[in-house]
């Protein structure tokens, strides 16, 4: 826009010197060409006295000396012959115009301006005697140099384009300081808009410029307001939705507690536990002055062969009562990522969790984790039915019409993975059933510690926690 301003600037600028100053130029050149001929018109006229009192040649000779133009040599005097016996034609100076030329200003006996070598030339008809019926015409020729004619006018026309240059820069100057007024509330809102957009919510925008502008800043300040509201709003509500949980979350652990002693005891505690766990941790998060981003948590990232190993623990117990083969290869060395640990044992625990709630007992599924130069890759890959449109089932909120599935576990993982510029694919496995490929790129992102490569992991099976891990 500032520049568009500039160049509008420049343009109606350039138009209105060009209609002023052209017409103004010609005419300083047509003043120019005046002055010099009137000059040499006066100069003429001085030597008609002299004309009409005699025509000696000594007397004509000092009269032409006596003016400018004779003293500079650009006078002559051309006097005919008169009826007097002996008379002859008598010339004076140096004559510059044609012949013809003198015989037409004597016929029609009034002053020409012809076009001479280098100039012009001023011819005027003056009558030779006292009696202007009947005497000859004299001609006085005033020679007018060309540089003469056109004097002052060069400096003229300078001053005349310096002029209209001044006249372009000054408009060039107004024309950007008003953009300038335009453009720097714009570029404003714009970067206020783009880290809003980024979570910085505190960002409020100057009510400057233009009526327009400012209306934009107000309405974009009160947008601004608004979605902190709702934000804190949504907030508190995830907050008391989780701390009414606590009372029927206290009386299935005080049921839990007196199970007695038994795997399946131990399980049902152990689940009871890792639900108080993430029921505190919602509500600490929702009571948090900010939103949580991916980013935050991020900073430091997690050991993602850790956290399989840790889940696997978790989900060994539940997968030998249901008869389950499981395979875990790629965590024999520490591999970090740039994601929080909470959120990736969210992403696998929704995994594992599909791959219990959807298979039949007895199906064996398998956990792998690839470290790359530039992306960590986790398959979680069953040997059950599969699923039907991948597609569709990573839709958030869409179950892919599986009976007992709110659809929200594949978008977890798939928010994880896009928060580090990777994605989440879903294809057969191995297994011949499901596998869903967790894609977690790096970025130039890698802790001192991590290492390259991985080598599988063979797990042998315990008394309470045995599963069989096959490389």
């Amino acid at each position: 826009m500032r520049w568009a301003l500039v160049k509008v600037a420049v343009a109606v600028t350039v138009m209105v010197v060009v209609a002023f100053a052209v017409p103004l130029g010609l005419v300083i050149k047509e003043m120019a060409g005046d002055r010099a001929f009137s000059n040499a018109e006066r100069q003429a006229a001085a030597i008609g006295p002299t004309l009409s009192i005699t025509t000696d040649r000594d007397n004509l000779e000092r009269a032409v000396a006596s003016t400018q133009a004779g003293a500079d040599g650009r006078m002559a005097v051309h006097v005919p012959a008169t009826e007097e016996p002996g008379s002859l034609p008598l010339e004076i100076g140096t004559r510059r115009a044609a012949e013809k030329d003198l015989r037409t200003v004597r016929r029609l006996g009034r002053a020409s301006i012809t076009e001479v070598a280098g100039g012009s030339a001023l011819l005027q008809p003056t009558a030779i005697g006292s009696s202007l019926g009947s005497a000859p015409i004299a001609i006085v020729e005033v020679y007018v140099p060309e540089k003469e004619v056109s004097n002052g006018v060069t400096t003229a026309w300078l001053m005349l384009a310096a002029v209209g240059v001044a006249l372009i820069v000054g408009s060039v100057a107004v024309a950007d300081r008003l953009g300038l007024r335009m453009v720097e509330p714009a570029q404003r809102l714009a970067g206020a808009a783009q880290a809003l957009g980024e979570g910085k919510l505190g960002v409020r925008v100057p009510e400057e410029g233009p009526p327009e502008l400012r209306s934009a800043a107000v309405a974009f300040n009160s947008m601004a307001d608004q979605v902190v509201q709702l934000l804190s709003n949504e907030r508190e509500l995830a907050a008391d939705l989780s701390h009414r949980l606590r009372t029927p979350l206290t009386v299935l652990r005080l049921n839990a507690a007196s199970l007695g002693e038994g795997p399946a005891a131990d399980q049902t505690r152990a689940a009871v536990a890792q639900l108080e766990r993430e029921v505190d941790t919602i509500i600490r998060t929702a009571r948090e002055a900010k939103p949580p981003t991916t980013a935050a948590g991020a900073a430091g990232g997690c050991d993602v062969s850790e956290v399989v190993r840790e889940r696997m623990d978790f989900w060994s117990a539940l997968a030998e009562d249901e008869g389950r083969t499981v395979r875990l290869a790629g965590v024999g060395r520490p591999v970090r990522i740039p994601v929080a640990r909470t959120e990736m044992v969210a992403a696998l625990d929704a995994l594992l969790g599909n791959v219990f709630r959807h298979t039949t007992e007895g199906t064996a599924f398998s956990v792998d984790v690839h470290n790359g130069e530039d992306a960590v890759i986790v398959l979680v890959s069953d040997a059950g039915p599969g699923i039907a449109d991948p597609r569709a089932a990573l839709a958030r909120g869409n179950s892919g019409g599986t009976e007992g599935s709110t659809g929200l576990g594949l978008d977890i993982v798939r928010r994880v993975a896009e928060s580090t510029g990777g994605d989440v694919r879903i294809g057969r496995s191995v297994l011949g059933g499901t596998e869903v490929r967790i894609w977690i790129g790096l970025d130039g992102w890698r802790s001192p510690g991590a290492s390259r490569g991985h080598r599988p992991r063979r797990r042998k099976r315990g008394a309470a926690g045995r599963r069989a891990a096959e490389v």
